[in-house]
């Protein structure tokens, strides 16, 4: 099977990206792999921190480990906002593809010595890992907000990402470029929709050279992430879409089944309301046309 390097080119010369999707639990697991296999494409799992802490580090890799040889289907893991290396270090003994070293809430030049030595560090744990840098802000916290904080002092510039990639020696470079953790109120209910910088991010992608990430990607319009691709972003990451998807399915299961007791059959409701939403952004990502014979 090839590399996760090798699918983020192969999307970059085709002008998709690669979903990555956070999973907490097996619900959310099983719902993200049987989209990316009805679709046939690669998709990134992750989990924050405090994911990894519910489910298990060693015990993820495990799962997803043995998805992939069973199915032979290119489903990598992500360690998503690492925020010290003692726990970088920990998921890349355990076998994650990639690890994103987030250091953003430091000043700049912290921010650079830190992850430089991370760099450093998880290579020489293993060299095919790829490590991912953030600079700028753009919030804490993939959950409902009632009012969107002003990020519009931390937007990355490409002076700064220039000097980040080349300082640290990162694979991948995480931008603020109007994304945002979490939805608001409003973007549940459809109501509004995120809007990014795309210009912001041609520009960053000229001067850093490296593959992008788009980070707090729910709630962002179809439009914006369509260019934002082709600005140059290759990773695109969903997180509250899925858990409001979860929550709602799971209560349409427990309304169906309201005497039920037994979880496996309470559970498909979240799982397939999952799926939908999972299926929906890999076609936007990988081009809604290259699906339209198999729909």
């Amino acid at each position: 099977m090839n590399s996760l390097r090798d699918y983020l080119q192969e999307a970059q010369e085709s002008g998709k990206a690669i979903g990555h999707f956070n999973i907490s639990d097996l619900v959310l697991l099983k719902a993200v792999f049987a989209a990316a296999r009805e679709l046939r494409v690669p998709v990134l799992v992750g989990l924050s921190e405090g994911e990894r802490e519910f489910v298990g580090v060693r015990e993820i890799a495990a799962v997803v480990r043995s998805l992939r040889e069973e199915f032979d289907f290119p489903m990598f893991l992500n360690a998503d906002h690492t925020h010290s290396l003692a726990k970088a270090v920990e998921a890349a003994k355990a076998g994650f593809d990639s690890i994103v070293f987030d250091m953003s809430a430091l000043p700049f030049d912290e921010n650079v010595r830190q992850t430089k030595q991370a760099v450093e560090t998880l290579k020489a744990i293993n060299p095919g890992m790829l490590v991912e840098g953030e600079i700028g802000d753009i919030g804490t916290g993939s959950e409902i907000h009632e009012q969107a904080p002003d990020l519009s002092k931390g937007l990355s510039t490409p002076e700064q990402a220039k000097q980040f990639v080349e300082s640290t020696g990162v694979d991948v470079l995480a931008p603020a470029v109007g994304n945002m953790h979490g939805m608001l109120r409003s973007m549940v209910s459809g109501e509004t929709k995120r809007h990014l910088d795309i210009g912001r991010i041609a520009n960053i992608k000229r001067a850093a050279r490296v593959f992008l990430t788009l980070h707090g990607g729910s709630g962002t319009a179809d439009e914006d992430l369509r260019n934002a691709i082709a600005a140059g972003i290759n990773i695109v990451h969903i997180n509250t879409e899925l858990r409001v998807a979860w929550r709602h399915g799971l209560e349409q299961g427990l309304a169906k089944h309201p005497d039920e007791v037994v979880p496996y059959k309470i559970l498909p409701s979240a799982v397939d309301a999952v799926k939908q939403v999972v299926l929906a952004r890999l076609k936007l990502f990988n081009g809604e046309r290259h699906f339209t014979q198999g729909i």
